[in-house]
């Protein structure tokens, strides 16, 4: 084989190897694209929650800025304010009846959520609950996962375990997407759970106004022009 033909086929097999990887990226951000559309329009249709989401959104931003000053602070930031806030919006504004802007039950949107459901957030914050109280009562039972540096006060073990917990949580549920519906679900699911934070407040960052207006419900007019397109 001359020089000319191997030079063709290397550069064959280089085109190849791109169109795989560009194949793999435009795959990979559509299947974000549509984890966030949904997210937005099954589960943020309430001014309240939007509000709440922008709230926690702001200070999840903050958390991570301590993840490089103080994980234990994170830890408390993202489960006191971040994760109360957003999960509150879900639990007692949303609307769960059905849902007359995507014409589904609430019961097909619980089935078919990417992430955690209603049923699954409700087994989360139960273990978050639990933390503090093991932390304080019963610290052995939590010492073993937190670095010995911060065992000294039960605070500190809290948020420390917090953080673990944000982790592993993330990770499981990675985990579980990977092996039901393909990795890509799961990578991608993790990076919106990542990023929401920025794309939550670009999002819902005029919701505050909307509800000092006196719109309890965002008319979704975005969501109903896309279905009848």
């Amino acid at each position: 084989m001359n020089t000319s033909s191997k030079i063709h086929i290397e550069a064959s097999q280089c085109d190849h190897v791109e169109r795989i990887q560009g194949d793999l990226v435009s795959s990979f951000l559509q299947t974000l694209k549509t984890q966030r559309w949904d997210d937005h329009r099954f589960y943020h249709q309430c001014r309240i929650n939007q509000t709440l989401h922008f709230i926690s959104a702001i200070s999840f931003l903050v958390a991570y800025v301590y993840l490089f000053i103080d994980p234990v602070t994170a830890g408390l930031i993202a489960w006191l304010v971040s994760m109360s806030t957003r999960q509150a919006g879900h639990f007692f504004f949303e609307p769960q009846g059905f849902d007359e802007v995507n014409q589904v039950s609430n019961e097909y949107k619980e089935a078919v959520k990417v992430g955690y459901n209603l049923n699954r957030k409700v087994v989360l914050i139960a273990v978050c609950a639990l933390i503090p109280l093991l932390a304080h009562f019963a610290p052995a039972f939590i010492t073993w996962a937190v670095p010995e540096v911060y065992e000294d006060s039960a605070w500190r073990i809290t948020g420390m375990a917090w953080l673990l917990l944000g982790l592993a949580g993330l990770l499981f549920r990675v985990v579980q997407l990977g092996l039901k519906a393909g990795w890509m679900e799961g990578v991608a699911w993790a990076t919106k759970i990542i990023t929401d934070p920025f794309h939550d407040i670009w999002l819902y960052h005029k919701a505050p106004f909307y509800l000092l207006k006196g719109e309890r419900l965002d008319p979704m007019d975005h969501v109903k022009a896309h279905g009848s397109a």
